[in-house]
């Protein structure tokens, strides 16, 4: 299936049969629209990280050639990352996953509030962008305030944050796309909202990466948080962050690790093949549109505009035909939102609707998928949440058309 894409009178080609022929996990014959929770590998990034290994690693910062190698394969995982989100190699920390880190984060910003501060969350978050915070405000002294999601449309209006910020408000952790909605809100607005008071940003862009270039300045992020194995990578989480604001920041960490920043926020010895992962990943999709040229950034934002516009095109047929369905509730109903549909099928709970589309070799997630305050904020807890299918790059009609015709023969 081959998806041509106008645009800035430029004709931009997504090949995803060509896509897919990387991915030998596709040839089971299964959809996976699961990979909100996670992706499939493609082969690149399989080899890199078996290369890895056969070519020898030792720990980082000795006098040899294997460990000359991993210090290789950090710095070009931090160089990847940077061009991937718009930042810099060395405001890159690099840790197991997303939820790590925002603990590692908030931890280390906690030490500088005092009772009374404030803190601002949203209800459209996944709870790794939630329960870090209020737990460091709880140790800190301060108090925590909520942005409230519309539970008929899965909006965040952006204008609340007018009142929800203030003086004594020091970090707004909000994320760039909901991980079961898709709704994405208006983050740079709410980035201009905080500044203006000095209070700083912390964007979970986990499940926003995969779908749509990212500019961290345009954003307004002081902190952007993503996990690899999202965007087809292994599991690695990389927070991005300006260096100059990492010094500023104390960490928890044991005396004879590094002072350095970002190594100073890095617990251990990295997982340094996954991390030869990561760089073919970035690699993989930079190159989704192979005809492009130029810098590697240059390349990324070309090529996620390819996959944002065939993803959001394969999207609304996924959505038309659901929404066809008398037997089907959806939820979010915003007009900016990655390819991702959470609903209910009457006579059915998610579970069960999950496992009968396991049967017909469709993966699908049930569940609150640790989106806890949005769930709940849907009037579906404590039931059982409702059913999450989402597209990536590699998924194509196919897909899309069995999901359909499997919900479709539901109706009770």
């Amino acid at each position: 299936m081959e998806l041509h894409v106008d645009r800035d009178d430029q004709r931009i080609d997504l090949d995803v049969e060509r896509i897919r022929a990387d991915f030998p996990a596709l040839g089971d014959g299964y959809s996976y629209l699961d990979g909100a929770a996670g992706t499939q590998t493609p082969s690149p990034v399989i080899d890199a990280i078996a290369g890895a290994y056969r070519g020898g690693l030792s720990n980082t910062r000795g006098f040899f050639p294997a460990s000359h190698r991993s210090d290789e394969i950090v710095s070009e995982c931090r160089r990847a990352i940077a061009d991937l989100v718009g930042g810099v190699p060395q405001g890159v920390v690099l840790g197991p996953n997303m939820t790590t880190l925002t603990y590692r984060v908030a931890g280390a910003l906690r030490k500088t509030w005092r009772p009374g501060d404030e803190v601002v969350v949203s209800q459209l978050d996944h709870d790794a962008d939630v329960r870090p915070w209020i737990q460091a405000a709880a140790a800190a002294g301060a108090v925590v305030r909520w942005a409230r999601v519309d539970p008929v449309t899965g909006e965040l209006p952006w204008e609340q944050y007018r009142e929800l910020v203030g003086e004594r408000t020091r970090v707004v952790a909000v994320t760039a796309a909901s991980n079961v909605l898709g709704t994405r809100p208006e983050v740079g607005r709410i980035s201009q909202l905080a500044h203006a008071v000095g209070a700083l940003t912390y964007v979970d862009g986990v499940h926003s990466t995969p779908h749509f270039g990212v500019d961290i300045a345009s954003l307004g992020a002081d902190f952007y948080v993503t996990s690899a194995y999202k965007w087809c990578g292994p599991h690695v989480g990389a927070l991005v962050a300006e260096p100059a604001l990492l010094e500023t920041l104390e960490p928890d960490k044991l005396i004879p690790s590094s002072d350095l920043v970002p190594e100073r926020f890095e617990l251990g010895t990295p997982a340094l093949a996954n991390l030869a992962g990561v760089t073919a990943a970035v690699d993989h999709l930079a190159g989704a549109v192979p005809q492009s040229t130029g810098s590697r950034r240059e390349r990324l934002l070309r090529s996620m505009a390819a996959v944002e516009s065939y993803e959001r095109r394969l999207f609304q047929v996924m959505l038309d035909g659901l929404e066809e369905m008398d037997h089907v509730t959806l939820h979010g109903h915003s007009s900016r939102r990655a390819p991702t549909a959470y609903f209910q099928v009457l006579g059915h709970s998610p579970d069960q609707v999950a496992e009968i589309l396991a049967g017909r070799r469709i993966n699908v997630w049930s569940g609150d998928n640790y989106a806890w305050e949005l769930v709940g904020a849907l009037g579906l807890r404590p039931a059982d949440g409702a059913v999450r299918a989402g597209l990536v790059h590699y998924n194509d009609h196919r897909d899309v058309d069995r999901l359909l015709e499997a919900v479709s023969t539901l109706r009770r």
